[in-house]
Protein backbone atom coordinates (compact mmCIF):
# COMPACT_ATOMS: atom_id res chain seq x y z
CA UNK A 1 0.00 0.00 0.00
CA UNK A 2 1.07 3.58 -0.64
CA UNK A 3 2.21 5.48 2.49
CA UNK A 4 -0.64 7.98 2.14
CA UNK A 5 -3.14 5.11 2.38
CA UNK A 6 -1.72 3.35 5.39
CA UNK A 7 -0.07 6.03 7.52
CA UNK A 8 -2.91 8.53 7.79
CA UNK A 9 -5.96 6.31 8.16
CA UNK A 10 -8.78 8.17 9.89
CA UNK A 11 -7.08 11.55 9.45
CA UNK A 12 -6.60 14.01 6.62
CA UNK A 13 -3.26 14.08 4.88
CA UNK A 14 -1.19 17.04 6.10
CA UNK A 15 -1.03 19.91 3.63
CA UNK A 16 2.15 20.02 1.56
CA UNK A 17 2.97 23.27 -0.26
CA UNK A 18 6.23 25.05 -1.20
CA UNK A 19 8.25 26.35 1.75
CA UNK A 20 8.65 29.89 0.41
CA UNK A 21 5.87 32.40 -0.26
CA UNK A 22 7.18 35.35 -2.28
CA UNK A 23 5.11 38.56 -2.24
CA UNK A 24 4.93 40.96 -5.19
CA UNK A 25 2.79 44.09 -5.40
CA UNK A 26 3.57 46.14 -8.52
CA UNK A 27 3.27 44.89 -12.11
CA UNK A 28 7.06 45.14 -12.52
CA UNK A 29 7.71 42.97 -9.48
CA UNK A 30 4.98 40.52 -10.44
CA UNK A 31 6.57 39.96 -13.85
CA UNK A 32 10.03 39.56 -12.31
CA UNK A 33 8.66 37.01 -9.85
CA UNK A 34 7.01 35.01 -12.61
CA UNK A 35 10.25 34.98 -14.60
CA UNK A 36 12.17 33.71 -11.56
CA UNK A 37 9.59 30.99 -10.91
CA UNK A 38 9.89 29.91 -14.54
CA UNK A 39 13.65 29.67 -14.03
CA UNK A 40 13.68 27.82 -10.70
CA UNK A 41 10.47 25.84 -11.12
CA UNK A 42 7.48 25.56 -8.73
CA UNK A 43 9.73 25.41 -5.67
CA UNK A 44 8.29 28.65 -4.29
CA UNK A 45 4.85 30.24 -4.41
CA UNK A 46 4.12 33.78 -5.53
CA UNK A 47 1.45 35.90 -3.87
CA UNK A 48 0.24 38.91 -5.83
CA UNK A 49 -0.75 41.62 -3.38
CA UNK A 50 -4.01 43.52 -3.78
CA UNK A 51 -3.99 44.86 -0.22
CA UNK A 52 -0.77 46.84 0.09
CA UNK A 53 0.16 46.44 -3.56
CA UNK A 54 -2.66 48.54 -5.02
CA UNK A 55 -2.54 52.33 -4.85
CA UNK A 56 -5.60 54.05 -3.38
CA UNK A 57 -8.29 54.51 -6.00
CA UNK A 58 -6.72 51.94 -8.34
CA UNK A 59 -8.04 48.80 -6.63
CA UNK A 60 -10.25 47.54 -9.45
CA UNK A 61 -7.59 47.90 -12.15
CA UNK A 62 -5.02 46.24 -9.90
CA UNK A 63 -7.29 43.25 -9.24
CA UNK A 64 -7.87 42.87 -12.98
CA UNK A 65 -4.12 42.94 -13.56
CA UNK A 66 -3.64 40.24 -10.93
CA UNK A 67 -6.33 38.07 -12.52
CA UNK A 68 -4.95 38.49 -16.03
CA UNK A 69 -1.41 37.51 -15.02
CA UNK A 70 -2.56 34.46 -13.06
CA UNK A 71 -4.70 33.34 -16.01
CA UNK A 72 -1.89 33.91 -18.53
CA UNK A 73 0.41 31.34 -20.12
CA UNK A 74 3.25 32.80 -18.06
CA UNK A 75 1.76 31.06 -15.03
CA UNK A 76 3.25 27.69 -15.92
CA UNK A 77 2.84 25.90 -12.62
CA UNK A 78 -0.43 27.25 -11.14
CA UNK A 79 1.45 28.23 -7.98
CA UNK A 80 0.45 31.90 -7.85
CA UNK A 81 -2.04 33.16 -5.27
CA UNK A 82 -3.39 36.57 -4.33
CA UNK A 83 -3.87 38.56 -1.15
CA UNK A 84 -7.16 40.46 -1.21
CA UNK A 85 -8.26 43.37 0.96
CA UNK A 86 -9.55 42.57 4.43
CA UNK A 87 -13.20 41.65 4.81
CA UNK A 88 -14.20 45.08 6.17
CA UNK A 89 -12.71 46.94 3.22
CA UNK A 90 -15.12 48.18 0.52
CA UNK A 91 -13.03 46.43 -2.15
CA UNK A 92 -12.94 43.00 -0.51
CA UNK A 93 -15.75 41.38 -2.48
CA UNK A 94 -14.72 43.23 -5.62
CA UNK A 95 -11.22 41.70 -5.32
CA UNK A 96 -12.64 38.22 -4.83
CA UNK A 97 -15.12 38.51 -7.67
CA UNK A 98 -12.63 39.92 -10.21
CA UNK A 99 -9.84 37.46 -9.38
CA UNK A 100 -12.12 34.42 -9.27
CA UNK A 101 -13.97 35.44 -12.42
CA UNK A 102 -10.74 35.95 -14.32
CA UNK A 103 -8.44 33.29 -12.89
CA UNK A 104 -10.16 30.84 -10.51
CA UNK A 105 -9.10 27.65 -12.38
CA UNK A 106 -5.41 28.69 -12.24
CA UNK A 107 -5.41 30.32 -8.80
CA UNK A 108 -3.30 28.60 -6.12
CA UNK A 109 -5.05 30.26 -3.14
CA UNK A 110 -6.49 33.49 -1.75
CA UNK A 111 -5.00 35.18 1.33
CA UNK A 112 -7.26 36.84 3.92
CA UNK A 113 -5.54 39.59 5.97
CA UNK A 114 -6.46 41.18 9.30
CA UNK A 115 -9.20 38.75 10.30
CA UNK A 116 -10.46 38.92 13.87
CA UNK A 117 -12.32 35.64 14.36
CA UNK A 118 -13.12 32.23 12.94
CA UNK A 119 -16.66 33.44 12.22
CA UNK A 120 -15.24 36.18 10.00
CA UNK A 121 -13.13 33.62 8.13
CA UNK A 122 -16.16 31.36 7.64
CA UNK A 123 -18.18 34.24 6.18
CA UNK A 124 -15.31 35.12 3.85
CA UNK A 125 -14.96 31.50 2.73
CA UNK A 126 -18.67 31.35 1.93
CA UNK A 127 -18.30 34.37 -0.33
CA UNK A 128 -15.11 33.03 -1.93
CA UNK A 129 -16.72 29.66 -2.63
CA UNK A 130 -19.70 31.36 -4.27
CA UNK A 131 -17.56 33.38 -6.67
CA UNK A 132 -15.14 30.51 -7.32
CA UNK A 133 -17.99 28.13 -8.13
CA UNK A 134 -19.40 30.59 -10.65
CA UNK A 135 -16.01 30.45 -12.38
CA UNK A 136 -15.94 26.65 -12.33
CA UNK A 137 -13.58 26.13 -9.37
CA UNK A 138 -14.30 23.95 -6.37
CA UNK A 139 -12.20 23.78 -3.20
CA UNK A 140 -10.17 26.93 -3.64
CA UNK A 141 -7.60 26.98 -0.79
CA UNK A 142 -7.57 29.91 1.62
CA UNK A 143 -4.60 31.24 3.60
CA UNK A 144 -5.25 33.36 6.68
CA UNK A 145 -3.04 36.04 8.23
CA UNK A 146 -2.86 35.85 12.01
CA UNK A 147 -2.02 39.40 13.04
CA UNK A 148 -4.75 40.44 15.49
CA UNK A 149 -5.56 39.47 19.09
CA UNK A 150 -8.85 37.95 18.00
CA UNK A 151 -7.35 35.80 15.26
CA UNK A 152 -4.63 34.50 17.58
CA UNK A 153 -7.22 33.63 20.24
CA UNK A 154 -9.16 31.58 17.67
CA UNK A 155 -6.21 30.14 15.75
CA UNK A 156 -7.35 26.55 16.34
CA UNK A 157 -10.90 27.32 15.20
CA UNK A 158 -9.50 28.92 12.04
CA UNK A 159 -6.98 26.16 11.31
CA UNK A 160 -9.62 23.43 11.55
CA UNK A 161 -11.68 24.91 8.69
CA UNK A 162 -11.36 22.53 5.69
CA UNK A 163 -10.72 25.31 3.16
CA UNK A 164 -7.84 26.78 5.17
CA UNK A 165 -4.47 25.25 4.29
CA UNK A 166 -2.05 27.80 5.77
CA UNK A 167 -1.84 30.35 8.58
CA UNK A 168 0.72 33.16 8.23
CA UNK A 169 2.01 35.23 11.14
CA UNK A 170 1.84 38.97 10.56
CA UNK A 171 4.41 40.20 13.05
CA UNK A 172 4.31 43.92 12.27
CA UNK A 173 0.58 44.35 12.73
CA UNK A 174 0.66 42.05 15.75
CA UNK A 175 3.37 44.05 17.49
CA UNK A 176 1.71 47.34 16.55
CA UNK A 177 -1.59 46.15 18.02
CA UNK A 178 0.03 46.23 21.47
CA UNK A 179 0.41 50.04 21.23
CA UNK A 180 3.96 50.18 22.55
CA UNK A 181 3.76 47.38 25.09
CA UNK A 182 6.02 45.35 22.79
CA UNK A 183 9.10 47.29 21.61
CA UNK A 184 9.66 47.86 17.91
CA UNK A 185 12.82 45.73 17.91
CA UNK A 186 10.59 42.67 18.46
CA UNK A 187 9.59 42.99 14.80
CA UNK A 188 13.02 41.74 13.77
CA UNK A 189 15.80 39.48 15.03
CA UNK A 190 16.80 38.71 17.65
CA UNK A 191 13.84 40.26 19.48
CA UNK A 192 11.23 38.44 17.40
CA UNK A 193 12.54 35.13 18.78
CA UNK A 194 12.97 36.22 22.39
CA UNK A 195 10.17 38.60 23.39
CA UNK A 196 7.71 36.51 25.42
CA UNK A 197 4.52 37.88 23.85
CA UNK A 198 5.81 37.37 20.32
CA UNK A 199 7.19 33.93 21.15
CA UNK A 200 3.84 32.94 22.65
CA UNK A 201 1.98 34.10 19.54
CA UNK A 202 4.28 32.26 17.15
CA UNK A 203 4.12 29.04 19.14
CA UNK A 204 0.33 29.11 19.54
CA UNK A 205 -0.17 29.69 15.83
CA UNK A 206 2.25 26.93 14.84
CA UNK A 207 0.66 24.52 17.32
CA UNK A 208 -2.81 25.25 15.88
CA UNK A 209 -1.57 24.46 12.38
CA UNK A 210 0.12 21.21 13.33
CA UNK A 211 -2.92 20.06 15.32
CA UNK A 212 -4.98 20.18 12.14
CA UNK A 213 -2.43 19.26 9.46
CA UNK A 214 -2.07 22.80 8.12
CA UNK A 215 1.06 24.79 7.25
CA UNK A 216 2.39 27.55 9.55
CA UNK A 217 4.08 30.32 7.56
CA UNK A 218 6.61 32.60 9.25
CA UNK A 219 6.66 36.37 8.92
CA UNK A 220 8.96 38.39 6.69
CA UNK A 221 12.55 39.36 7.36
CA UNK A 222 12.79 43.10 6.64
CA UNK A 223 16.56 42.88 6.08
CA UNK A 224 16.94 42.63 2.31
CA UNK A 225 20.66 42.95 1.58
CA UNK A 226 22.08 40.54 4.17
CA UNK A 227 20.89 37.09 3.14
CA UNK A 228 22.63 35.50 6.14
CA UNK A 229 20.05 37.17 8.38
CA UNK A 230 17.25 35.76 6.23
CA UNK A 231 18.76 32.27 6.40
CA UNK A 232 19.21 32.50 10.18
CA UNK A 233 15.63 33.67 10.68
CA UNK A 234 14.32 30.80 8.55
CA UNK A 235 16.50 28.28 10.40
CA UNK A 236 15.30 29.49 13.80
CA UNK A 237 11.68 29.65 12.66
CA UNK A 238 11.83 26.00 11.59
CA UNK A 239 14.08 24.55 14.26
CA UNK A 240 12.75 26.36 17.33
CA UNK A 241 9.16 27.24 16.40
CA UNK A 242 8.00 24.54 14.00
CA UNK A 243 7.39 26.76 10.96
CA UNK A 244 7.35 25.03 7.58
CA UNK A 245 7.04 28.03 5.27
CA UNK A 246 8.23 31.64 5.23
CA UNK A 247 7.44 34.85 3.42
CA UNK A 248 9.87 36.49 1.03
CA UNK A 249 9.69 40.17 0.09
CA UNK A 250 12.74 40.31 -2.18
CA UNK A 251 14.00 37.83 -4.80
CA UNK A 252 17.33 37.52 -2.97
CA UNK A 253 15.49 36.06 0.02
CA UNK A 254 14.01 33.11 -1.86
CA UNK A 255 17.04 30.81 -2.13
CA UNK A 256 18.15 31.23 1.52
CA UNK A 257 14.61 30.37 2.64
CA UNK A 258 14.47 27.34 0.36
CA UNK A 259 17.78 26.05 1.67
CA UNK A 260 16.94 26.62 5.33
CA UNK A 261 13.46 25.09 5.24
CA UNK A 262 14.15 22.10 2.99
CA UNK A 263 15.40 18.82 4.50
CA UNK A 264 19.07 17.93 4.26
CA UNK A 265 20.09 15.36 1.63
CA UNK A 266 21.12 12.95 4.40
CA UNK A 267 17.62 13.18 5.92
CA UNK A 268 16.03 12.44 2.56
CA UNK A 269 18.27 9.43 2.02
CA UNK A 270 17.53 8.08 5.49
CA UNK A 271 13.78 8.57 4.96
CA UNK A 272 13.88 6.64 1.67
CA UNK A 273 15.76 3.72 3.24
CA UNK A 274 13.42 3.50 6.24
CA UNK A 275 10.21 3.80 4.21
CA UNK A 276 11.40 1.30 1.59
CA UNK A 277 12.11 -1.27 4.32
CA UNK A 278 8.79 -0.46 5.99
CA UNK A 279 6.88 -0.93 2.75
CA UNK A 280 8.58 -4.31 2.24
CA UNK A 281 7.44 -5.25 5.77
CA UNK A 282 3.87 -4.21 4.89
CA UNK A 283 4.26 -1.22 7.24
CA UNK A 284 4.95 -3.31 10.31
CA UNK A 285 7.78 -2.43 12.73
CA UNK A 286 11.36 -2.63 11.42
CA UNK A 287 14.90 -2.07 12.65
CA UNK A 288 17.16 0.37 10.87
CA UNK A 289 20.71 1.08 12.05
CA UNK A 290 19.92 -0.59 15.35
CA UNK A 291 16.81 1.52 16.03
CA UNK A 292 13.17 0.47 16.07
CA UNK A 293 10.74 2.22 13.72
CA UNK A 294 6.98 1.88 13.35
CA UNK A 295 4.10 3.85 11.83
CA UNK A 296 4.63 6.80 14.17
CA UNK A 297 8.14 7.42 12.80
CA UNK A 298 7.07 6.42 9.28
CA UNK A 299 4.71 9.41 9.21
CA UNK A 300 7.60 11.69 10.15
CA UNK A 301 9.87 10.34 7.43
CA UNK A 302 7.14 10.47 4.80
CA UNK A 303 6.61 14.18 5.52
CA UNK A 304 10.37 14.65 5.07
CA UNK A 305 9.99 13.33 1.52
CA UNK A 306 6.99 15.56 0.86
CA UNK A 307 8.96 18.62 1.97
CA UNK A 308 11.90 17.61 -0.21
CA UNK A 309 9.63 17.13 -3.20
CA UNK A 310 7.92 20.51 -2.66
CA UNK A 311 11.35 22.15 -2.44
CA UNK A 312 12.49 20.68 -5.74
CA UNK A 313 15.29 18.65 -4.16
CA UNK A 314 16.88 15.81 -6.18
CA UNK A 315 15.17 12.59 -5.11
CA UNK A 316 16.73 9.11 -5.03
CA UNK A 317 15.28 6.76 -7.63
CA UNK A 318 13.98 4.51 -4.86
CA UNK A 319 11.71 7.32 -3.66
CA UNK A 320 9.54 7.06 -6.77
CA UNK A 321 6.86 4.72 -5.37
CA UNK A 322 6.83 6.45 -1.99
CA UNK A 323 5.75 9.93 -3.14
Amino acid sequence: MHPSEVLFQGTHLPVSIPVCDHYAGSEKLMLKSIALQQELGPVFDITFDCEDGASAGNEEAHARLVASLIASDANRFNRIGARVHDTTHPCFEQDVEIICQGAAPRLAYLVLPKVNSAAEVRRAITLIKRHAKKAGRDKLPVHVLIETHGALAEAHAIAVLPEVECLSFGIMDFVSSHYGAIPGNAMRSPGQFTHPLVVRAKLEMAAACHAHGKVPSHNVTTEIKDTAIVANDATRAAGEFGYMRMWSIHPDQIKPILKALSPRSSEVSEAVHILTDAQAAQWGPIQYNGKLHDRASYRYYWTILQRAKAGGMPMPEAAGNLL
